[in-house]
Formats: structure tokens, sequence, C-alpha cells
């Protein structure tokens, strides 16, 4: 169990985001998880243009593993929730879950490099992001 605090954010499931069916496409879950971790990120005060402009750095994805378990359906409205695994000194994993109401409907594992902007090389975690996340 991780020690960090679990974020929360709310996403309705658009017709944008379904297949003929009314299904959520597999990918659509990859953008939820996206949206939900760049409203993490502003709750520490950082947008993703701010660290690009401000830092120098972005964080890039370079791994994920997601289990579909159950499917989201058109016009639902789950959960995407974001919490830290793990801090390297330029790598953050996180865990991430997809729920509709108490019932999981994805669990996810994203592994993230923080990259300077200029030469997409490994960099270490800013200190102002660490702070908050330690």
């Amino acid at each position: 169990m991780s020690k960090h605090k679990v974020f929360s954010w709310p996403v309705r499931v658009y017709f944008q985001d379904t297949d003929a069916g009314g299904v959520v496409y597999h990918a659509s879950y990859v953008n939820f998880m996206e949206r939900s971790r760049t409203e993490w990120l502003r709750t520490f005060g950082y947008s993703n243009a701010g660290l690009m402009r401000e830092l120098g750095m972005v964080f890039v994805v370079r791994s994920l593993k997601l289990d579909y378990l159950k499917p989201a359906l058109l016009d639902d409205l789950v959960t995407v929730t974001a919490q830290i695994k793990e801090i390297g000194r330029s790598r953050v994993s996180i865990l991430q879950t997809v729920l509709r109401g108490e019932d999981v409907l994805i669990e996810g594992e994203v592994h993230l490099v923080c990259v300077d902007m200029k030469t997409f090389k490994p960099v270490s975690v800013p200190e102002v992001l660490r702070k908050h996340w330690d």
C-alpha cells in the first residue's frame, strides 16, 4: 500500500469515447488517466505548460500497464484516480484506477520519466514537486 494520497478526478463518458455499441474504447482510458494526472499536477500549483515554460522539463510516459476488468459505458460518470507508487531520481511510478461508484473498471500503472525539453534526456524530478510527493 502506498503512503501517498489518492487524487480523484470525475470524468463523464462522451460519445466520442465509445465504440458503436456505447462501450468505452480501450484507448480512451489512457486519455482519462492523462486528464487525471494533469489535474492532479495542478493541485501542486503546476500545469504541464508551466513545467515546460518555467522549469524546461516535461514528464513523458515510458510505459504503462492496464488491466481491463469491467467496461464503462456511454454517459457513465467515472472517477479516475492517481497515486504515487514510487519516485526515483528522474522516474515516477503512478498507480491509477477508473471506478464507477465502488466498481473498479480499470487498474493501471504508469511509469513517467522527467526529461529536459531541449534534449529529451532524463533529468531529476524538480524539488518543487518532490517536496509535495515524498
